[in-house]
């Protein structure tokens, strides 16, 4: 398994609702397109509303870039800087978990 996790800061609320309908475009794309994609999810931050956390999952590296390939992520990755004031990501090794298995 392998695996990301990602804070984005949006500039603003209208940024976040912008922010927010292309994720869901792009996650509709990778649900129908990515079977191995094990976990797409988006969070909103409780008590911070411009805050959005990805956490994804992927079967193996061969699995995440076929994901980073795609025309409707790299489509995400070149819009959402305009809604976004900051972006952190963090490798993620897996190591054990329920539903999941490395």
């Amino acid at each position: 398994m392998f695996g990301l996790f990602v804070r984005f800061t949006c500039k603003d609320e209208a940024a976040a609702t912008a922010f927010d309908e292309l994720a869901a475009r792009t996650g509709e794309q990778i649900r129908a397109n990515e079977p191995g994609t094990v976990i797409y999810a988006v969070h909103r931050v409780d008590g911070r509303p411009l805050q959005r956390a990805f956490y994804e999952l992927y079967r193996d590296e061969a699995a995440f870039d076929e994901h980073e390939s795609k025309d409707y992520v790299r489509a995400f990755l070149s819009k959402r800087e305009r809604y976004l004031s900051a972006t952190e990501v963090d490798r993620l090794d897996f190591v054990s978990g329920k539903g999941v298995e490395g």
